[in-house]
């Protein structure tokens, strides 16, 4: 299996998930580890490094519109975008923090991150 993550199946690789299952801490933040893993990808994939902030939410705005248009559901769209911006804004501030780009963070960075929570 590869190591890359394929953006229209599955945003995290097995490798990935296999790592976090196996880390030595609750099931609670090993759920959290995960769905800042899949948070981090979707924010990579979807990102420019030069992007304003409100670049950034005009994109991320987009990204959700486009996920939910299967659904036709504003309520979802809406939540949706809430929890990814919220990850976002989690994972922007963490890497300042620790003196990284976002697109630079890694699984043991959010592994830290929950930690510290």
């Amino acid at each position: 299996m590869s190591n890359q993550v394929d953006p229209y199946s599955n945003y995290l690789n097995i490798e990935t998930i296999q790592t976090i299952d196996k880390l030595n801490l609750p099931i609670r933040q090993k759920h959290h580890v995960r769905i800042l893993a899949h948070c981090l990808v979707i924010l990579k994939s979807t990102y420019k490094d030069d992007a304003s902030s409100s670049e950034e939410e005009k994109i991320l705005r987009e990204w959700c519109d486009n996920q939910s248009k299967q659904f036709n559901d504003k309520k979802f769209n809406d939540l949706l975008y809430e929890q990814l911006s919220s990850a976002s804004t989690k994972l922007s501030n963490f890497s300042r923090k620790i003196g990284k780009n976002i697109n630079d963070l890694n699984i043991e960075d959010l592994i830290a991150l929950v930690q510290e929570c």
